[in-house]
């Protein structure tokens, strides 16, 4: 297997690959037939289960703009220029607008006042909003869950913030073909625009439009470290090249990150901090995520937030906001995310069905990237 240069079957930028119909109907076989799905740390032997057989994934509609309700914090002013420019931009029904107030100099909310908090959100909505979009860094935590798990399933501190290193409940959204997630399972994935200031919103926000059905010709950086707590993802590795063969290039590095990377698409590794991210050049839609335990601790992490890969050119990450211990279930599935961002999902769809036990864990980005679909979602 040549992990370290260009597979075969690669299409031209911008044009769909030949290999397109052989990821959607082979991806699915190839996850089904990797043990337990994916990679299994010892601590999690117990906890993973090889997914029901899916559809094959397709490059159809996925979600729209007029399915995005986004949710502002009228108390914090970052937050409001961040839901102005975001409902402008992708072009977002002014009726998907939620305005809610209450203290943003915290990085938790108690889990009552959050339960009203989102009562209120739920209130002014239609019916229709399938996924959150939130427009703030901080607070980034609901008592022992992160924001975006509580916005998308409430503050349910008993199932998905099991105290210790145990497993906490599974999502049903986890690999799965499910389309319309508030019509067909009752909730409604969340994810945090989050930035340190407006102009790397903007920034922020315009990658994603600009990635939209560009179908980036990029690499896939797969970094294995000695890190063995936070190395467990490494597992992961054959079969995400197995997936995605005839899409990516891929690099794996043993023992030390890529030096000046040029065109990154896709960025794992397990380390507390990740040295050198600020020479990376990411491309429009990138995803980069770093296994370790505070990640999502986007304002006062001891180690590196995960506000660092978007501030350094990323399009989404990922991070927990608790100790979550070496459960790979709590972090995202490699080869699962890239098999429906690859698919054509946009970026809160495949981050968000790449978790199996999300509740501790915290979603950024830009919701609606998709450089993988066929046209940009907002003109289908």
């Amino acid at each position: 297997m040549r992990c370290a240069a260009a597979h075969g079957g690669k299409r031209r930028s911008g044009t769909p690959s030949p290999a397109r119909g052989r990821l959607a109907t082979a991806c699915w076989a190839l996850l089904l037939s990797w043990p337990c799905t994916a990679a299994l740390a010892e601590a999690d032997l117990a906890t993973r289960t090889a997914p029901a057989p899916l559809a094959p994934v397709t490059r159809t509609k996925h979600l729209q703009a007029a399915d995005i309700a986004v949710v502002v914090n009228l108390s914090d002013p970052l937050s409001v220029a961040i839901g102005d420019y975001y409902l402008e931009r992708r072009a977002i029904p002014a009726s998907n607008l939620a305005r809610v107030r209450f203290d943003y100099r915290r990085d938790a909310l108690p889990p009552g006042e959050f339960t009203a908090l989102r009562a209120a959100v739920e209130r002014q909505l239609p019916a229709r909003v399938q996924a959150y979009a939130l427009t703030w860094a901080r607070p980034y935590r609901v008592g022992c869950m992160s924001i975006t798990s509580a916005f998308t399933f409430g503050a349910d501190q008993e199932d998905y913030c099991i105290p210790g290193c145990k497993p906490t409940r599974r999502s049903s959204y986890f690999n799965s073909s499910v389309r319309r997630p508030y019509d067909e399972l009752g909730m409604r994935p969340s994810m945090s625009i989050a930035a340190s200031d407006l102009p790397q919103a903007r920034e922020l926000i315009d990658r994603g439009v600009r990635s939209d059905g560009l179908a980036p010709e990029g690499t896939a950086y797969l970094v294995i470290t000695d890190d063995r707590p936070r190395n467990v993802r490494s597992i992961e590795y054959p079969l995400a090249i197995r997936v995605a063969q005839y899409e990516l290039n891929f690099r794996v590095s043993a023992g030390r990150a890529p030096v000046d990377p040029a065109d990154v698409m896709f960025y794992f590794t397990g380390a507390a901090q990740v040295a050198g991210i600020d020479g990376v050049h990411f491309l429009p839609g990138a995803v980069a995520d770093h296994l370790t335990s505070y990640g999502g601790m986007l304002t006062d992490s001891p180690q590196m937030s995960s506000l660092q890969w978007l501030a350094a050119g990323a399009t989404g990450s990922y991070g927990t906001v608790v100790e979550p211990c070496a459960l790979t279930g709590k972090f995202p599935d490699v080869p699962v995310l890239l098999a429906h961002y690859l698919g054509g999902a946009t970026l809160i769809e495949a981050y968000w069905k790449s978790v199996l036990m999300p509740g501790q864990g915290l979603f950024i980005g830009e919701p609606l990237a998709a450089p993988f679909a066929p046209a940009p979602p907002a003109s289908e």
